[in-house]
């Protein structure tokens, strides 16, 4: 499988959906893609709600592509990279329309910052999710502001810090997942029926709440240009490298 985004608008609804075949963990390409999409979408006039979900049935989103954070060789190169997931996450915010994102299973990274930037999110009971940036010698920094409005400084300091895997319930009580279903089947009977629903809601009372979900993150503009600085130079040490390289290769032999 080639990595992928493609759109499909039904209705008042456009289907985002994207893929690649390490997880579903996003090279600089299709972060541009994925962003420019939802971009487009937000701007399309028949459209009240951007679906994002992902391909497969195991994880949603395994954060940034470890072959292509290795082969980042300079601070302009770092910037473009981790510049795309706030490129991604941004677009999500300033896009006008609701955004709501499938979660099928486990979430690590930059696809915790997805999901922290969905406006309302399904999960299933195997949607477990983690910071594990701080395992590489870098951190979450990019998606820290989208992920500290959902849960909090004291709950975004503990994933940045322990990497460990926090439950789809215990994402459910702090306000990223809204619904957490037993399985696929059962999550995507109850996200049918919400899209239906709220495909049929008045557009500009739609438009209304979101910009009032986003009331008083005018300053993510400011903050996240700093935001990217720290990731793409923590990315080019040869230590970090290393621990990438490493990291890799553990994953790797895991799925052989």
């Amino acid at each position: 499988m080639e990595a992928f985004v493609r759109t499909e608008i039904l209705g008042a609804v456009a289907y985002i959906h994207f893929g690649t075949p390490k997880s579903n963990s996003m090279p600089g390409f299709l972060l541009e893609q994925l962003a420019d999409q939802i971009v487009q979408a937000g701007l399309d006039r028949s459209v009240k709600i951007l679906l994002l979900s992902s391909h497969g049935d195991r994880a949603f989103c395994a954060g940034a592509s470890f072959d292509e954070l290795i082969a980042l060789g300079n601070l302009v190169e770092a910037q473009g990279f981790f510049g795309g997931f706030a490129k991604v996450l941004t677009a999500m915010k300033d896009c006008g329309k609701m955004v709501i994102v499938r979660v099928q299973g486990k979430v690590t990274g930059g696809g915790v910052g997805i999901a922290c930037a969905a406006d309302y999110c399904f999960a299933t009971q195997d949607a477990a999710m983690a910071l594990t940036e701080i395992n590489l010698g870098i951190g979450p920094f990019v998606i820290g502001p989208f992920v500290e409005r959902k849960i909090g400084k004291s709950d975004f300091m503990a994933m940045a810090l322990d990497a460990s895997f926090r439950s789809a319930e215990w994402a459910k009580a702090r306000g990223i997942y809204q619904f957490v279903g037993k399985d696929i089947d059962e999550m995507d009977k109850e996200l049918e029926k919400f899209v239906l629903k709220l495909s049929s809601q008045n557009k500009d009372s739609l438009s209304l709440l979101k910009k009032i979900a986003w009331e008083g993150t005018e300053n993510f503009a400011h903050i996240l240009p700093d935001r990217i600085l720290m990731s793409a130079s923590l990315v080019l040490d040869p230590s970090v490298k290393q621990k990438i390289g490493e990291m890799k290769n553990r994953l790797g032999k895991t799925k052989e």
